[in-house]
């Protein structure tokens, strides 16, 4: 999926089409956030959450690479 057809989506489903279609590549705290982030497409996607809680408070889309920083030590690749 390209990320101009992602963004179209409602959040719901975004997050649905990420746990089916998206490759999990790490996870972070910030402050009092957890962040997962997936790669899919042309795109990548941070999940935000507050610190124990399921509910999504939003995600973040980007391209660049320089928005990996904070993953590059604990990204996992996916095995081919």
């Amino acid at each position: 999926m390209r990320l101009v057809s992602f963004k179209e989506l409602p959040m719901g489903q975004q997050a649905d089409v990420l746990r089916r279609s998206g490759h999990f590549l790490s996870d972070r705290r910030q402050d009092s956030f957890e962040l997962q982030l997936y790669a899919l497409g042309d795109f990548y996607a941070e999940v935000w959450r507050s610190k124990g809680e399921e509910h999504i408070l939003f995600i973040h889309l980007f391209q660049d690479s320089h928005n990996l920083t904070p993953y590059i030590e604990h990204i996992r690749l996916p095995e081919v």
